[in-house]
């Protein structure tokens, strides 16, 4: 029972599930979910260790790389 609990409270804390959403989802579906949590926690925290070492897909912006503004948010330049 205990293992059972402890799935309803990784979905309700690390994937924002409420526990009647755990709790109706069939089993099977409910473990995949579980392990795919997990597996994207995994993920996300190795990227972080990577981007702290200085390594991994880590960008600077500079001002050839930028995101740009879609121009339907671009302010109108004024024409003195």
């Amino acid at each position: 029972m205990q293992s059972i609990y402890e799935a309803f409270f990784f979905l309700k804390y690390a994937g924002g599930w409420s526990f009647s959403e755990a709790y109706n989802l069939p089993i099977g579906l409910r473990t995949w979910f579980i392990e795919r949590l997990a597996q994207q926690i995994e993920q996300e925290n190795e990227a972080m260790k990577e981007s702290q070492n200085g390594g991994g897909n880590s960008q600077v912006l500079t001002p050839h790389n930028q995101p740009q503004l879609p121009p339907t948010l671009v302010p109108n330049k004024r024409q003195d």
